[in-house]
């Protein structure tokens, strides 16, 4: 392994733990709460490791949502062209992929900018895919409606999944969440009818 590998494991296995630890102190207190101390006690990093990266808390925070929305919007082009049941089978597999990240998204004690950000990327994929796949003839505000009700019907459903601890296994969140999304498509094919 060269030497170069050896670094950007290291460098990756230090931000993750950041990451792990900021997520771990939002699940205690808000975001303005949270000192850089705290993050580097829990990540067992110095401080010099932890500013090497960050320039401090905010800083850290805004880099795990670029990050996220950067490889959310990665996947979401890669799924351009599949149907709504394999779109949600990707995202929900990259969340439990990356458990610790969602929780701290989800956190009580995070900003929602993240999660509202995650939000319109997923309403506006779901609006692109049913407005190709279907060709329907429906005005913009019916669509644009059903979108966002699907689009935090399923942050919701990963919402309770991260709260009860990700007990439930992706396969099942994912038939869930494509049984509860039929329902849906249903009922906008009888819109267009």
């Amino acid at each position: 392994m060269s030497e170069k590998q050896s670094t950007d494991r290291r460098t990756l296995k230090t931000k993750k733990a950041v990451c792990n630890a900021l997520s771990e102190c939002l699940q205690e207190k808000e975001l303005h709460k949270i000192t850089v101390q705290e993050i580097v006690d829990k990540a067992d990093i110095s401080r010099v490791t932890f500013y090497k990266y960050y320039l401090d808390v905010y800083d850290l925070y805004d880099q795990i949502e670029h990050e996220k929305l950067l490889s959310i919007g990665l996947i979401v082009l890669e799924l351009d062209n599949i149907n709504a049941e394999e779109f949600f089978k990707h995202l929900v597999s990259y969340i439990y992929d990356n458990r610790a990240t969602f929780v701290m998204i989800f956190s009580p004690n995070a900003t929602s900018r993240l999660k509202d950000k995650l939000s319109r990327i997923i309403e506006g994929t779901l609006q692109k895919i049913y407005s190709e796949k279907l060709g329907v003839d429906i005005d913009a505000k019916d669509l644009s409606y059903i979108c966002r009700y699907r689009s935090s019907g399923f942050l919701s459903v990963i919402q309770k999944c991260i709260q009860d601890g990700f007990k439930e296994s992706c396969d099942s969140i994912v038939k869930m969440i494509s049984s509860l999304d039929r329902n849906v498509e249903q009922y906008f094919l009888g819109k267009k009818l």
